[in-house]
């Protein structure tokens, strides 16, 4: 394939994977409520999705491969918060996020995703018990 043609896919990739959260988000955020959101959906796509980026990180492909896949994590993260935010457990949730890393002692990439299937669904247990 020809390098800019190539270039041009990622790139609409990213942008489309930029955006296909919002709609979502925006209407939790106008509604003031989560009602209607499955965390349990939520959850299982966030653990697919961290699951294929430790394994894009731990035999090293390019970023360019999986840049989508970070992008889409962070979009999960921001409806989760706002599932808690809106229950009550914002704090809660706030808490296992900033001690997991700290206990793992896993700073950067590596440690925001997990460094093994275990700590992936470590970080999956976390949530779950809000």
């Amino acid at each position: 394939m020809a390098p800019g043609l190539l270039d041009l896919v990622h790139l609409t990739t990213w942008a489309v994977c930029a955006v296909i959260k919002l709609p979502q988000l925006v209407a939790v955020l106008r509604a003031g409520s989560a009602w209607g959101l499955s965390v349990t959906s939520l959850l299982l796509e966030l653990a697919g999705l961290l699951v294929f980026l430790r394994y894009q990180i731990y035999y090293d492909y390019p970023l360019e491969t999986y840049l989508e896949y970070p992008i889409i994590i962070a979009q999960d993260a921001i409806l989760l918060y706002c599932i808690m935010h809106f229950s009550g457990k914002a704090k809660r949730a706030l808490f296992y996020t900033v001690v997991y890393p700290l206990k793992s002692r896993r700073f950067g990439l590596c440690g925001l995703f997990g460094s093994s299937l275990h700590s992936s669904c470590v970080i999956i247990s976390c949530v779950l018990l809000l």
